[in-house]
Formats: C-alpha cells, structure tokens, sequence
C-alpha cells in the first residue's frame, strides 16, 4: 500500500465506520460501466463539503489491487450489483490530490514535484527486470507509465481529487494554469494505460476561447450532473430516514439545507450540514461556517449590469434566468453577470434548474450568508428591508392593516433604489424581502398554483412554527378589497391541501402612477379544517 500508488482501503473504512454514513457505493456501478470505454474520463464538479473527496476513497477502496475490500462492502447496495466481484480490487491505482502538490511544492514547481513523488513510488512498485529505466533522470510519468504498461500489459485507474485548486488558488497566473493543464493532458489524453480517469473539484474544466483543454473528459457539474444527480449530495428519503432516526423535523430540515434541484431529484440536501445537524441535535449554518462571507462578497459586489437586480430578486424569492455558455471555469475571468451568477452556482451559493435555466438562492443556510455578506456595507435599503421585516410580520399576524400597509411601502420605495417601482413582479419581490425574517418559520412560494390561477406570493408555516399560514394577493391602481376578493373568487385558499389552522388573507394595493399615495391593505383570519 503506498501514498500515490494502491492507497488502500483505509479511508473508506474511516467513513463506514463513521456514526453516519449514507450509502452511496452504487456509485461505482457507473464507474465499472465506463472502464476501458471512450467515456473513461469522467470530471464531477460540486461545491466544497460535498462529498467529493469521500467517493474518491469508496473508489480507490473497492480498485486497489493488494488489499481485499469485499467485507468492507458487505451489505451495501454496490454488492448487488453484476460487476461487483468482476474488478473488486482487480487495478493499480494512482490516487493524487492536487491540493496536497500545490502546498507542498514550495518554491518547485507543481508537477515537477508530483512527478517526483509518484515516479518514487513507481520506482518501488514495479520492480521490472529488464533494467531499471524508471531511474534514467529525464523519464517523466507519462513516459514511465507507458514503459510500465508495454512491459506488463497493466492499466490504471487515475483518482485526482482538488483538480482545480490551481485554477481557484493562482488565479492570477495563466501561464502557471495552462502548464499544469498540458501537464494533466500528457498525462492522460489518448494514453493506454488509462483505464479510468475520475477528477473531482469546484470547477468544471478550465477552458480556454470556445475549446476545453481536456476536451475528453466527460463533465458533470451542478449545472447538470446527469445520472450522479443522487451521489451529489444526500436526497429527501435519505434525509427523511436520517431524521427520524435522530428525532430530528423533516420539515426544518428541508428549509435550511434542501434546494439544490436537478431533473430527476427536485429535491437535493447539503450532505455536510445534514450530518453536522443530526450530530449536534440543532439546525444551524454549518457549511458556510467553514468560510469567510467575504468571499461570496466579493463576487456581488462585482459591478456587472443587471447583477444587484438579479441578486435582490433572488433575495425576494425569484429564480432569474441565467445564460451559463460564456463562463470560462475560472474565478478571474468575468466578461457578464452571468458568468458571475454562473460562478456562484458552481460554488454552491446559487441553486440551479437546468429545465428552465433559471438561478435561484436553495435554502435558510445561503441566504443567511447573503445577508452577512450585504450587511458589511454597499446594500443598505436591502438591509434596512431586512431589518424591518421583523416587525412587519409581527403586524401582519396581529392584523394591524396600517402598519403593514406602510411597512409594505416602505419596502416597495427602498427596493425601487434597485429594481422597477412600476412593476408587478417588483412589488412581489419587495414583500418577499419585507417578510424576509418570516423564512425562519415559513416556506416562501411565489405565484402559489391556487384555485383558477396562481397566488402571488404564499407562506408556509413549518410544521413546528404554530404560525398561520399567509395568502398575499397584490394589486396596482385597484384596491386593496379587489385584492382580497380575487383570493376569494379563484378560491386561493382551496390549493392549501392537507393544512389546517389560521390562515391570513393579505390583500394590498398601490398607485403606479403615484409613488407619493400610501399603499393600502385588508387582512382577513379564517380558519382551515
């Protein structure tokens, strides 16, 4: 068992024999299916505490040849599978985290000192009898492992884990990137003794004009992670399971860490902060925890056209849509909002719907972070919302119609600072700011499918909230009664299937024309059985 060659199956008993440990071996079903295909080269990008490195060591686990990992597999669903005892611990493999290379090369260069390392390891591995040519000083890894492949007719599997920590630590460097990039080329692109590549990171594959630079890699990112929707973070039966085994509310957990939507699962959990969750017994923010907010800053500050509208309307509750095309898979290289909103999606800041290639803020843990990061200055009517939403939803539950009628306006003047005041949508935004601090105890929905329509904006209470549910129905030019009484005709209150309780009915009316006449509101209480 070495370091870079045949690690072993160390670090995979580490995580099953963790308190909780969520099965996700079929895994390797897809990577037994592409071994020795044209498809061998797969690149899975996820945000950071996503699992990626955990994979890594299942899979370097159930390949390396010279150790037996079939009991450590026992019981879990790769078991089952056809494929499973065909390469069980059946190829050599070379494991490389580029994080560990980058830190600990110093003053040499990156590759130089990988090759170093791993061409020692070789050196041990593969003691060959004709001669000893993995020691001629000028030998490469590429070079030594085509020699390795043609004397012994062995193949590898490639594990490289943290493949893009250049791209994200040197960002400033490209001609360090591209070096590195042909270095990766030469190492893997059209070689024979390549029997699987899998590259794990943040970033999908820098890429260079319109071209990838390692144009064969099979990419799957948050942007679309295909059929490894289910091993990218935990999904909602999974955490469902998770939290009755804890005692711990499905519900709650869904508002802090769910939103993360793919085609075939709409519903896809932070796997670290559920853990961490389950652990501690509390629902808090725990994977932001592990970095600055400035970093999330920096990017929405970034002075692009259109991108504190987009932001505040994600803050509102909306989904923006996002051409993602033109983003270079780089942190330095910013041309548009889009590719900054792109960015965030990659990073785990932003949720992502393919169908609809729309952007939108997943859950209670990102927002938080947005607003710890608007609240060290350059968004201060968003924060004066913010601040004041308290409040207005202590008056709407007490049904006090003027304090809400002028907290709502209050909200619609200071957003109109960014975004369109004689505007429906803009209003619907406002109110899903102004009741921001209501997100702690209810699920946001804009345009609600009610009735003979849709409901322009719902909250629902979570199960252990004890708050009423709220219909909002908004008007312009009208009144705030013909707001009220649409919720009424297109039976708004018939689509709240399953709840019962006190629900408000909150209709609110302005002037377009007039941003000096007040804003007017009904609120009605009735009851649900």
């Amino acid at each position: 068992m070495g370091i870079y060659i045949n690690p072993g199956n160390d670090g995979f008993k580490t995580a099953i024999n963790s308190e909780i440990y969520v099965d996700k071996t079929e895994l390797i079903a897809y990577t037994n299916k592409y071994l020795d295909t044209e498809q061998r080269f797969i690149c899975i990008s996820r945000p950071r505490r996503f699992g990626k490195s955990m994979a890594l060591k299942m899979l370097a686990a159930y390949y390396s040849r010279g150790c037996d990992s079939r009991e450590l597999f026992s019981g879990f669903n790769i078991e089952r599978d056809p494929s499973f005892s065909e390469y069980l611990n059946r190829y050599d493999v070379i494991f490389l985290n580029m994080q560990q290379f980058l830190f600990g090369a110093k003053k040499q260069e990156v590759t130089d000192y990988l090759e170093q390392d791993v061409l020692e390891e070789l050196t041990d591995e593969f003691r060959l009898d004709e001669g000893t040519f993995l020691k001629r000083p000028d030998i490469g890894l590429a070079d030594a492992l085509r020699k390795i492949y043609a004397k012994t007719g062995k193949k590898f599997i490639f594990l490289i884990d943290e493949w893009d920590c250049v791209m994200r630590e040197r960002q400033e460097s490209e001609e360090f990137q591209k070096k590195y990039l042909d270095f990766l080329r030469n190492l893997l692109k059209d070689q024979p003794y390549v029997a699987l590549a899998y590259m794990t990171g943040i970033l999908p594959v820098k890429k260079y004009g319109q071209h990838s630079a390692l144009n064969m890699f099979w990419e799957f990112s948050m942007l679309n992670q295909n059929f490894f929707e289910e091993y990218t973070g935990f999904t909602e039966k999974e955490v469902e399971a998770l939290c009755r085994q804890y005692k711990m509310d499905f519900s709650e957990a869904g508002n802090w860490y769910d939103g993360y939507r793919f085609i075939r699962f709409k519903h896809v959990y932070n796997p670290k902060s559920v853990v961490e969750a389950m652990h501690r017994h509390c629902f808090s923010n725990y994977w932001t925890s592990t970095e600055t907010y400035e970093a999330l800053k920096i990017y929405m500050d970034m002075n692009f056209d259109g991108l504190r509208e987009n932001i505040v309307r994600m803050l509102g509750g909306e989904s923006v849509k996002v051409n993602t095309a033109s983003f270079q898979n780089d942190m330095r290289n910013f041309r548009t909002k889009d590719d900054v909103l792109t960015l965030l999606i990659h990073l785990g800041y932003l949720g992502y719907d393919a169908e609809t290639r729309e952007a939108f803020i997943p859950n209670r843990e990102i927002i938080e972070e947005f607003e710890n990061a608007m609240s060290v200055g350059g968004w201060p009517e968003i924060m004066r919302i913010i601040k004041a939403s308290e409040k207005l939803l202590e008056d709407t539950l007490r049904c006090d119609e003027k304090q809400v009628a002028k907290g709502l306006d209050r909200a619609h003047t200071e957003a109109a600072s960014i975004l369109t005041y004689n505007d429906e949508n803009s209003l619907s935004c406002a109110i899903g700011l102004a009741y921001y601090s209501a997100r702690k105890d209810y699920r946001l929905i804009r345009e609600f499918p009610a009735g003979h329509g849709f409901a322009d904006v719902v909250f629902l209470p979570l199960p252990t909230s004890g708050k009423p549910a709220l219909i909002i129905e908004l008007k312009y030019n009208k009144s705030a009664d013909t707001a009220l009484q649409q919720i009424r005709d297109r039976h708004y209150c018939q689509a709240l299937e399953g709840y019962s309780g006190e629900l408000l009915l909150v209709g609110v009316n302005y002037d377009k024309e007039n941003k000096n006449k007040p804003h007017s509101c009904i609120i009605e209480k009735i009851n649900m059985r």
